[in-house]
């Protein structure tokens, strides 16, 4: 204030207003209200001088985002470990499904020389498929019981590397079939662990076309490998072959999930804990009140032992009715092989269409290829659509697994699985027994009609299965 005469008083004129005072003053302000914070000296003064001014506020800023970008990139890495982890589970339980592709498609070209070694009709080699049967039930039964109590990977891998020790050696009929038993056990017991771990991924589609691509890839590849070894003196030797998988695959379940829970391995790799929708009642229970999950057990049961019957027969069928020679366990690969290519060929197709309607055309395509099979009287056509057969059908059991991750909450989706898995390994003993029993009182002819008549089946089933919740895939 200043004093102009007679106590009138007027005020000293205010300076003007600039826009840039905020920004040049409230950043120093604050800036300097926390010397300690921004590594600046406490005394330094403010000179007027914007620029001058803001050198030390920009070295703070520049500072701020060193750290910000810093902590980024270790989010960035963090956030890589996961993926790294679940690539590395994946290729852990693709060799898993490997060795059970391996295991079920060696037997076929074996068939005819098992026959030879131990003089049985198809009635007493079609044992091998019940053995193997009575192994899946109890399996599957365990496992519904002992899921929860049992931690991931302890699912008994080493007892298959028990089954083809007993094998390897050829011992007596009685005793080879025992193996079968206990390799079947062992195998079904993977194969729902696998199945139910990768369907409780959020995005399990694709992953389960490249899991069940693997078990192709070994059904492929064993008759490639047993064709051989039926022209041998030592022909059980090709179980030594088994049985070297078999421990590679023990190994490595040991260092990848290290005996540690299903939701403890899949929290490692990213995914969100399960919400817990079991309700009241036993898990068992619960399973039973699922009238799905009937339907899924059924077509899964009618698929799965037409493919292992196919896989199983098709190299007897293709000696005794269109005069192949040693060389028709090929024919066994080519089928197998169309399951592993189709499994990741139509894996765009089955998406545009839609689980429920790719799956009814590939079965409806299927029984087509197998009527040329039957009704057309020449090796080479056989052998292709043989092959073809096994593309449309491949991508069937990945896609009917998908579903029942639609169809089932994830903690009864193991569950689920188990009793749909022990269906279909019922299926693969089952339906091969039958067809030898139909083949020893018919002859090996019958093995078409008893195809056809099962892919229909299929077809009636999958139409009454519901279509499910969408799932983020």
């Amino acid at each position: 204030m200043s004093t102009l005469g007679h106590g009138t008083s007027l005020a000293t004129p205010a300076p003007a207003y600039s826009p840039t005072q905020e920004i040049d003053e409230i950043p120093l302000r604050r800036f300097h209200s926390n010397p300690e914070a921004s590594g600046t000296d406490p005394n330094t003064h403010v000179t007027g001088n914007p620029i001058v001014d803001a050198l030390p506020i920009l070295d703070y800023a520049a500072t701020q985002v060193e750290r910000v970008t810093e902590a980024v990139l270790v989010g960035e890495a963090v956030a890589g470990r996961p993926r790294r982890k679940g690539f590395v589970q994946m290729c852990a339980l693709c060799w898993m499904m490997f060795l059970i592709g391996w295991n079920d498609g060696a037997t076929g070209p074996l068939l005819p020389r098992i026959q030879q070694v131990y003089n049985v009709n198809y009635t007493i080699v079609s044992l091998l498929f019940v053995a193997n049967c009575v192994g899946v039930i109890v399996a599957g039964m365990v496992n519904v019981y002992l899921a929860e109590r049992l931690a991931f990977g302890k699912v008994t891998s080493a007892l298959s590397i028990v089954g083809y020790i007993i094998q390897a050696p050829a011992p007596p009929f009685p005793v080879f079939v025992l193996a079968m038993g206990i390799i079947g056990f062992s195998m079904t017991l993977q194969d729902i662990h696998s199945n139910g771990y990768v369907a409780s991924m959020q995005k399990s589609s694709g992953r389960l076309g490249v899991l069940h691509c693997a078990y192709g890839i070994g059904a492929f590849a064993a008759p490639l490998a047993s064709t051989q070894f039926a022209q041998l003196s030592k022909w059980s030797f090709i179980y030594i072959v088994s049985l070297f998988i078999a421990a590679l695959n023990v190994v490595a379940l040991a260092l990848v999930f290290r005996l540690r829970s299903l939701e403890e391995c899949l929290l490692e790799i990213g995914e969100p804990p399960a919400r817990d929708e079991r309700g009241s009642g036993s898990v068992f229970s619960q399973l039973l009140h699922l009238k799905t999950l009937y339907f899924l057990a059924l077509f899964i049961l009618a698929y799965v032992g037409t493919e292992v019957t196919i896989g199983g027969w098709i190299v007897t069928y293709t000696i005794d009715e269109r005069g192949g020679g040693p060389s028709a366990g090929y024919i066994s690969s080519g089928f197998f092989g169309g399951l592993a290519l189709g499994r990741i060929l139509l894996l765009q197709v089955t998406k545009k269409l839609g689980n429920r309607l790719a799956v009814l055309l590939y079965v409806l395509l299927a029984i087509s290829l197998e009527l040329i099979v039957w009704l057309v009287p020449s090796l080479i056509s056989s052998g292709i659509a043989i092959s073809l057969a096994g593309l449309v059908l491949g991508p069937i059991f990945p896609v009917t697994v998908h579903q029942a991750g639609r169809l089932f909450p994830r903690t009864l989706l193991n569950g689920a699985i188990s009793i749909m898995a022990a269906a279909g390994t019922a299926g693969s003993a089952g339906v091969p027994f039958l067809a030898g029993l139909l083949a020893q009182g018919r002859g090996i002819w019958s093995l078409q009609p008893l195809l056809v008549s099962l892919m229909t089946v299929m077809a009636g089933l999958w139409v009454a299965v519901p279509k499910g919740r969408p799932r983020a895939d």
